[in-house]
C-alpha cells in the first residue's frame, strides 16, 4: 500500500522538522518527506488539512489487564483505547495472571495484541519467579519470546544479594532491567503521601524517603553491576537531584514519569476521591514541579499514562480501601497538553517525552517520521473542542477523575505501518 499524506503540519522533534510538507509511505515505511521518489505512482490520498501529523505516541505503561483480570480489561480493549488516543506502541508490565515469566505467556500477548491489530505490544518480562523476589527467571529465554525489558516491578525482592545477582545476570546478556524503587518497609500501609493533606484526612502516609532510599540503593547496584537500568514512575524532588547525579557520573540510566504525577498535587486529597488513588502518591507542589523540571533538562525521558484500568468497585470504598490506579491512555495527549496552558513545557519537549524520548529508553524502532521509519502516525485536530464521556470511552476501566471535562486536541486518526488502525467516527 501507498499513502500521500498531504497538506498537514508534520511535527517530528526527533527531526527537528515542524512544516506543512507531505509524508509518503510505502510498504509498511516513510519513504520520503516533502517530495515524491522516483516511481511513487497510485497512492491514496489522505488529506490531512488543517491537522497535525505526528509521530504515533510510546507508553511505557499500560497494563492490559489479560491474561488473569478481564473483568479490569483486556488487550482488545485497552488496545482500543490506546490506539484512539494516538499510542502506536505500548509496553505492559509483567503482573499478569499468570505472570510474564515464561515464553508462553510473552507469546500468548503478542499473539492476542496480533489479533486485536491494535497497538504494538511490547511486554516485560518478570525479573524473578512469579515476581517472588527469590529464584531468577530465564531473562535470556523471555527476551528471546520478544520481553523488551525485565523487571520486578513493584513487587519486592528478597534481599539486596539476590537482586543484585539478578543485576549481574542481566548485564551479562545486556538486557534492560526495570526499577520501580520503594522501600515496603517504608510504604507498608500508606496510601498516600506522607503530608499536611494525608495527616489532615487521616491517610496513612507514604514518605518520599520509600522511594529514595530504594532509589539509592538500586543505582549502587547498577553502578556496581554495569546493567542497562531504567527508572520507572518517579515521584519526588530528590529522585530527580539522585538520578541526574548518577547520569552525570556516567551511569546508563533513563527515567520516566506518569502522567498524573505531573499534572496534580496531593492537594487533590481535599477531595477524598478515590480515583485519585495511586501508586506512587500524588507528591506535593514542590516534587511536581521538580518532576517537571528533571523533564527540561532531560533527567526524565518519557512520560507515560500508567494506564492502569478498574471495574466500578474497584474505587466505590473509603480512599485506603480503594484500589490503586487511573486509566487514562486515550486522552493521553490532550491531557498532556493542558501542561503547555500553565507554560510548564513547550510542545516540542512534551511531545518528544511521548514519542521518541520513551522510545529510545527501551531500544523501540518508534516514536519518529523519519525516512526509514515505520510509519506510524496519527493525524490530530489541535482546535477540536470535545468532552470525554464516560459512556463513550474505550477503556473498560472506570476508574478516571477526567470523565466529562473538556479537551482541546483530539486525536482524529492513526496510523501503523501505513494501515489505518482508528479514525474518530
Amino acid at each position: 500500500m501507498k499513502l500521500r499524506v498531504q497538506n498537514g503540519r508534520l511535527i517530528d522533534p526527533s527531526q527537528n522538522l515542524d512544516a506543512v510538507v507531505d509524508l509518503f509511505v510505502e510498504d509498511q515505511k516513510i519513504v520520503a518527506i516533502g517530495e515524491a521518489p522516483a516511481g511513487f505512482e497510485d497512492a491514496e490520498v489522505v488529506d490531512a488539512t488543517g491537522k497535525w501529523v505526528l509521530p504515533g505516541l510510546v507508553d511505557l505503561a499500560v497494563s492490559l489487564r489479560e491474561p488473569g483480570q478481564t473483568q479490569k480489561g483486556s488487550i482488545a480493549s485497552e488496545g482500543r483505547a490506546a490506539v484512539s488516543g494516538g499510542v502506536t506502541t505500548l509496553v505492559c508490565p509483567p503482573d499478569t495472571k499468570p505472570i510474564v515469566d515464561t515464553p508462553a505467556v510473552a507469546a500468548l500477548i503478542q499473539d492476542k495484541a496480533d489479533e486485536a491489530g491494535m497497538a504494538n505490544v511490547f511486554p516485560i518480562g518478570a525479573l524473578t519467579q512469579g515476581l517472588e523476589g527469590e529464584q531468577l527467571s530465564n531473562m535470556v529465554a523471555l527476551t528471546e519470546a520478544g520481553c523488551v525489558a525485565v523487571s520486578n516491578g513493584r513487587h519486592e525482592m528478597k534481599s539486596a544479594k539476590v537482586l543484585s545477582r539478578a543485576l549481574e545476570y542481566a548485564a551479562t546478556h545486556d538486557l534492560l532491567v526495570v526499577f520501580h524503587p520503594e522501600d515496603k518497609s517504608l510504604s507498608d500501609g500508606g496510601c498516600a503521601h506522607e503530608g499536611l493533606y494525608s495527616t489532615m484526612h487521616g491517610l496513612a502516609g507514604i514518605p518520599d524517603t520509600a522511594e529514595t532510599v530504594a532509589l539509592m540503593r538500586d543505582l549502587l547496584l547498577v553502578e556496581k553491576t554495569g546493567v542497562r537500568a531504567h527508572f520507572a514512575r518517579l515521584s519526588c524532588a530528590k529522585s530527580v537531584e539522585m538520578l541526574a547525579d548518577a547520569k552525570a557520573a556516567g551511569l546508563d540510566v533513563t527515567a520516566d514519569v506518569a502522567l498524573h504525577n505531573i499534572l496534580l498535587s496531593d492537594d487533590v486529597l481535599n477531595q477524598f476521591d478515590g480515583r485519585f488513588h495511586v501508586l506512587p502518591p500524588l507528591r506535593g507542589e514542590g516534587d511536581r514541579l521538580t518532576l517537571i523540571e528533571g523533564i527540561k533538562q532531560g533527567v526524565i525521558s518519557a512520560i507515560c499514562s500508567d494506564h492502569q484500568p478498574h471495574e466500578k468497585m474497584a474505587k466505590i470504598a473509603p480512599f485506603a480501601a480503594t484500589e490503586p490506579g487511573m486509566a487514562n491512555v486515550e486522552i493521553l495527549l490532550p491531557l498532556a497538553m493542558t501542561l503547555l496552558d500553565e507554560g510548564d513545557l513547550d510542545f516540542s519537549t512534551l511531545l518528544t517525552c511521548l514519542t521518541s524520548g520513551p522510545a529510545a529508553c527501551f531500544g523501540l524502532e518508534a516514536g519518529s517520521l523519519a525516512v526509514g521509519s515505520f510509519a506510524d502516525f496519527i493525524l490530530f485536530d489541535s482546535t477540536s473542542r470535545w468532552h470525554w464521556r464516560y459512556e463513550n470511552r474505550k477503556t473498560k476501566g472506570h476508574n478516571s477523575p477526567y470523565f466529562e471535562d473538556e479537551f482541546i486536541g483530539q486525536v482524529t486518526a492513526t496510523y501503523i505501518s501505513g494501515q489505518r488502525i482508528y479514525q474518530r467516527s
